[in-house]
Formats: C-alpha cells, structure tokens, sequence
C-alpha cells in the first residue's frame, strides 16, 4: 500500500507541481477548443494521452526502449506548439477521433520524458505494475482536475462573460505556442 501511495503521489505532482510546466500547457492546449458540454469527450481524450504515456513508460523502464532524453525534452514542448497550431488554424477541432490519436501519439513522447526518473525510483528487481498503475492513476487525477479548471474558465470567460469562443481559442493556443516554442528553443539538443 506504501508504494501505491508513493507513486500515486509522484503521479499528482507530475501534473500538479509547478515543475509540470510543460505537462500543464499541453493539457491548457489540448482543452483549449472544449467546454464544459464537452467533459466527457475531454476526458476521453486525456486517458487517451495517458494511455500513451502509460505505453511508453512502461517500456522505457523494462528497458525495451531508451530514446535521447535530450531531445524528448526538446520534442514535449514541439508537441505543445503542434497542439496550439492545430487550435488556430482549426484543421482538425471538428473532428474528436482526430484528436484522440493526437493525444495518443503525443503522450508517447511525453511517457519518454519521465522514464528515466521512474526507473531510477524502482528498486531493482521490483515488480512494475503497482507503481506503473498508481503513478498513472495519479496523473489521470492530477489532469481531470488541470481540465475541470481549463472547462470552468471557458464556461467563466465564454459562457458567464460572453467572451467569443474563437477569441477564447485563439488566446489560449497563441499563449501555449509562445511558451511551448520557447521551452523548445531552450531545449535544442
């Protein structure tokens, strides 16, 4: 039960801590053309980036595969502009299935990013499941609530203030591509 709480715990913080920067402005990005109507496809669609996560993860710490960490950090914040640029020239906001395979294929990268943290916390020879399971589990928690907060100020700003939903979409994905670019550019391999 320990080790489930300790991984549940670093799961949370991977999405909740203020080092999840990257994490959080792809979960900004990808919410970004949702509102609160749309709360179950959004949570679809971040199991999907989890599921993705999750695949990667697991087969980084069984050692199946090992990619450069230095350019997955480059690549996470790619995915956070591809993300953004999607939302703003609006190829692919119709239609949800798109999507899904979007956040799958990009939460493969980002499962890369925290491999190597998560094989250096298992001792060797311990059993992966538990913790694998319960670091995802957190990290599921830690993203439906990053996207109840993203779906509330929509509902606030779009909804409460009759803010355009474009003008919504459009601020929200230039701030992420601004920053994810950014984050790109410190991280060039």
């Amino acid at each position: 039960m320990e080790d489930f709480k300790l991984y549940f715990a670093t799961g949370w913080e991977h999405i909740i801590s203020l080092d999840a920067t990257d994490h959080l402005l792809f979960i900004l990005a990808l919410g970004a053309i949702y509102s609160i109507k749309h709360i179950k496809q959004v949570a679809i669609l971040v199991t999907a980036f989890t599921i993705g996560h999750s695949i990667t993860l697991a087969l980084s710490t069984f050692d199946i595969i090992r990619f450069n960490s230095n350019w997955v950090e480059f690549l996470i914040p790619v995915t956070i502009c591809l993300t953004a640029a999607s939302n703003i020239i609006k190829r692919t906001s119709n239609n949800i299935s798109i999507h899904y395979g979007i956040a799958l294929c990009f939460g493969l990268i980002h499962g890369m990013g925290f491999a190597n943290t998560i094989r250096f916390m298992l001792a060797k020879g311990q059993a992966i499941a538990i913790p694998l399971f319960s670091f995802n589990l957190g990290l599921e928690a830690g993203q439906l609530i990053v996207v109840l907060i993203i779906l509330g100020l929509h509902w606030f700003f779009v909804e409460g203030n009759r803010l355009q939903p474009q003008y919504w979409v459009t601020a929200i994905s230039v701030f992420t591509f601004v920053w994810g670019a950014w984050l790109a550019w410190q991280r060039i391999p």
